[in-house]
């Protein structure tokens, strides 16, 4: 490890002596108005007159070699309000718009459409994304990382696209008081993209070249304000909710229960970049469900935070480690159990430092002999260089008035558990270096032996040429009770190379091979698990791709194991095993009504066994109102006795109806043969108002064999963003 945190920092000073932003020429002014805008996707109003113009983008996909094709131009102004824009959308092929539906926070893949991103600070790390597809459904996120979107974020803004046979146009205001920035500031990172699927094509304001996705704020150009941006003022925002239901368990036999409540979350800003964000008996019954998987791995599934209290600058506390090693995972807090309240400083207080601070704390359950419990994490970041930071984070889970000693016939959990840790993120100024390099420890009431972490990972990606390697390191006795870290003491090395080539004309875009390698070994560099890949990729002009792999797997395993995950006969503990797998991955056009995708896999399995593999997800679009989808996963396990031949479907058709940009029904079904459960989800929303919503929310589970219920609830909910 250390040879590779030594190459962290040479690049590090790479970064700094390169460091200079590398679209700074491009820039846009912006100038404030003094005449009434109307948000209709009509530009008509005396400010879009005098306002400055972006236009002639540069293409990125299907290359990045040349000016776009389609023609977009951009205008921007404000007031003591809002920041306003305006784009003209012209197209370049006659037709109807190409969507999925009038669905917020859109697939960008498969809508045409319009976003553009933000840096307030100008530090090519965080910012805000905000957009429309071509039929106005609307797109809002945050930004981190460098420009990773998270689309969970909802706030408070307008919009309106205009349609007609020549162009669309999208027309927005966002309030100071949605985002974060820091007052004095004059000049903002910014970038304006587009997905025209016609044509097929993908196009910025400023160039960002194709192997980066056009969110990269190392490549944003300057938005230039002709004097500071308006402090925000008051900014306080409470969001009380009310809801009733009723619900019944009809596999214990208990009567209808109804239920009520009501709570709320406040959000202060303390300054306009620092926000306070407050929930006292938050209720998350409107959440998307989680897409179901067939479980056949030895090991804890991840499934993503998707509450929104728990969203707002998440990075700062959930972007520590890696995918399977995190010592705060939020999902940690609240599932099953109540949560009294929550309280969470976040934001920046200058241009260098970023600060997170949350406490929350939990009921009681006495059935289970759960104590409250509270939750305190601190995190904090240090800019260095041109785009890295230092990161700091403490965690601390605390039973509250828990003397377990009390009453032993039931659960014992523990009085406490504390991580902390520190973490250098690398990137560099043209994005092409990235890395990480961690150390964590645990602390619990007698814990002894290694309790600590230790991480690090390097990955260049140039247009060519992708290499990455990541290290991993984690004892036997580190104990993140608040993370996710599914495994503990082992070693794992994860190299990989991926190598493009680009013909000159013809069908195809680009194809080249993919070498990973996955190795783990115990503390004392026994190897325990290996995976293989060999794998080469193929992208159409069209945007389709299609993809064919081999794999090598060996595993000891280091516990007893049932490879079905079904609670029959285990596999002994230190068994060794062996197999190969071929496999071959398709993606469609996403420009068509019509778009699949398919997962083919075929080889061994444990115990000499064998499996088959296949995992489709199918869509049609009646665009722009209704789009469905059926997503399938089918595993075959051929095994010796006693598991012998096993098989799991794992089906969910799911319908998006989307009335209009405010009205939307979904229903999610999931058979579920693993764990024998049929689960219906049908929830209703509409946007009254700008970031209010009632929701009505009907979620059923079933036996499927013999079809019988097993429970059902009725959720009514409605919430209201008041503006102090």
């Amino acid at each position: 490890m250390k040879y590779l945190l030594s190459f962290l920092f040479i690049v590090s000073f790479v970064s700094v002596v390169n460091g200079q932003k590398k679209n700074a020429a491009y820039q846009l002014h912006i100038h404030k108005t003094l005449s009434p805008l109307k948000i209709d996707g009509v530009m008509n109003d005396a400010a879009w007159a005098q306002a400055e113009t972006a236009s002639n983008f540069f293409m990125v996909l299907p290359m990045d070699t040349s000016h776009a094709t389609v023609r977009t131009e951009v205008r921007m102004c404000y007031d003591d309000q809002n920041i306003y824009i305006i784009a003209v959308c012209y197209k370049k092929i006659a037709g109807a718009n190409i969507v999925e539906s009038l669905r917020r926070d859109f697939n960008f893949q498969k809508n045409d459409n319009f976003i553009f991103f933000i840096d307030p600070f100008d530090d090519q790390t965080n910012g805000f994304t905000f957009g429309a597809n071509a039929e106005g459904a609307q797109w809002d996120g945050t930004q981190s990382d460098g420009g990773k979107a998270d689309l969970s974020w909802d706030n408070k803004w307008q919009s309106a696209v205009k349609n007609d046979a020549e162009k669309y146009v999208f027309e927005a205001a966002i309030p100071f008081k949605t985002i974060r920035y820091k007052k004095g500031i004059a000049q903002w990172g910014i970038n304006f993209s587009r997905n025209d699927l016609k044509a097929p094509e993908k196009s910025s304001w400023a160039p960002v070249p194709r192997q980066f996705p056009t969110a990269s704020l190392a490549y944003t150009g300057t938005l230039v304000w002709d004097e500071p941006p308006p402090d925000a003022g008051s900014n306080i925002s409470v969001i009380p909710y009310m809801l009733g239901g009723v619900s019944k368990d009809y596999t214990n036999g208990q009567k209808a229960g109804y239920n009520s409540a009501v709570g709320g979350d406040a959000k202060i800003a303390i300054t306009s970049s620092l926000n306070l964000d407050l929930t006292v008996h938050p209720d998350f019954s409107q959440v998307e469900v989680d897409k179901q998987v067939t479980n056949l791995d030895r090991y804890e599934l991840f499934f993503p935070e998707k509450r929104q209290f728990f969203l707002e600058n998440a990075d700062l506390f959930a972007n520590f480690g890696f995918n399977d090693l995190r010592p705060f995972f939020s999902r940690r807090i609240g599932l099953g159990v109540p949560i009294k309240y929550g309280v969470r400083l976040s934001g920046k207080p200058d241009k260098d430092w970023r600060l997170g601070l949350m406490d929350v704390e939990t009921g009681k359950v006495d059935s289970m002999g759960l104590p409250a419990q509270n939750f305190t994490i601190l995190s904090v970041q240090r800019r260095v260089f041109a785009r890295s930071n230092i990161s700091f984070i403490l965690i601390n889970k605390q039973s509250v008035d828990y003397h377990p000693q009390q009453d032993s016939s039931k659960t014992i959990y523990s009085l406490y558990n504390r991580n902390a840790g520190l973490e250098y993120n690398l990137a560099s100024s043209n994005n092409k270096w990235k890395g990480k390099a961690d150390v964590f420890a645990s602390f619990s009431p007698g814990e002894k032996g290694n309790n600590i972490s230790a991480a690090s990972s390097l990955e260049y990606a140039g247009k060519y040429w992708d290499l990455s390697l990541q290290e991993e390191y984690v004892g036997s006795h580190f104990n993140a009770e608040v993370g996710y870290v599914p495994r503990s003491g082992y070693i794992k090395l994860n190299p990989q190379i991926t190598k493009n080539f680009f013909p000159k004309g013809g069908s195809i875009l680009s194809h080249g091979p993919q070498i990973s390698n996955i190795y783990f070994f115990d503390e004392h560099l026994h190897s325990t698990d290996n995976e293989s890949m060999l794998s080469y990729l193929i992208t159409f002009r069209n945007r389709s791709t299609v993809a064919a792999s081999f794999m090598h797997d060996y595993v000891q395993l280091l516990k007893p194991f049932d490879p079905t995950n079904t609670g029959k006969d285990s596999l002994a503990a230190g068994s060794q095993h062996f197999w190969n797998t071929v496999g071959a991955d398709i993606v469609s056009q996403p420009q068509k009504l019509f778009t699949y995708d398919a997962t083919l896999r075929f080889g061994g399995y444990y115990a000499n066994g064998e499996r088959f593999f296949i995992n489709t997800d199918i869509g049609y679009r009646f665009q722009p109102f209704v789009s469905i989808a059926l997503s399938t996963s089918y595993n075959n396990l051929t095994l010796p006795q006693p598991w012998g031949n096993t098989s799991f479907l794992l089906i969910g058709p799911r319908i998006d109806v989307t009335m209009t940009n405010n009205l939307y029904f979904t229903t999610f079904i999931q058979y579920n043969d693993q764990q024998k459960n049929i689960n219906v989800n049908a929830r209703f929303q509409w946007r009254y108002k700008p970031a209010s919503d009632l929701f009505i929310v009907y979620t059923d589970n079933y036996f499927p064999a013999p079809f019988s219920v097993r429970n059902r609830q009725l959720v009514i909910k409605l919430n209201y963003w008041w503006n102090l």
